[in-house]
Parts: C-alpha cells; sequence; structure tokens
C-alpha cells in the first residue's frame, strides 16, 4: 500500500482563517491538516512568507474546493 498524494487545496494570510476552513472540511468528513512554518509554535510570524496551507489527499481535492468554495469564510490569500 502506498502513501496517499497529498495537496495544498487553500493557502491563507492567517492561522484563524485556516483553522475555520479545516472546521469545515472535518465537518464533511474530510481528512485534513494544517502546514505552517513556525517553529512548532515557537516563532508564530515566520509562516508569513509562505502562508499557513490547507493540505488534503489528491482525491479529496475537488470535493473540498467545492466546500471551501460554498462561502467567503473559506476564501484564501490568493483569491481575488
Amino acid at each position: 500500500m502506498s502513501d496517499p498524494e497529498l495537496v495544498v487545496v487553500r493557502t491563507f494570510s492567517d492561522q484563524f482563517a485556516a483553522d475555520v476552513a479545516k472546521s469545515a472540511l472535518d465537518a464533511a468528513g474530510i481528512e485534513c491538516f494544517i502546514k505552517s512554518d513556525d517553529a512548532g509554535g515557537m516563532r508564530p510570524g515566520m509562516w508569513v512568507g509562505n502562508g499557513v496551507q490547507l493540505v488534503v489527499r489528491a482525491e479529496d481535492v475537488e470535493r473540498a474546493s467545492e466546500i471551501l468554495n460554498s462561502s467567503d469564510s473559506y476564501k484564501s490569500s490568493d483569491s481575488p
């Protein structure tokens, strides 16, 4: 059995927005995690250059995108 392919479904400008979006995906039964480079929480500002990424399995990207596109609350830092 191989490891699943992981895909960044959204990149957010702050941790709170990523947490809200993760909660929506969790509620829909989509496994996901937040990836941010903040030295284990010791330096929260380190992620500013790369943003806070929400990661899902490749097979869940379409469904996750539909959920995240359903509300302005889940807009990424890349969205217009």
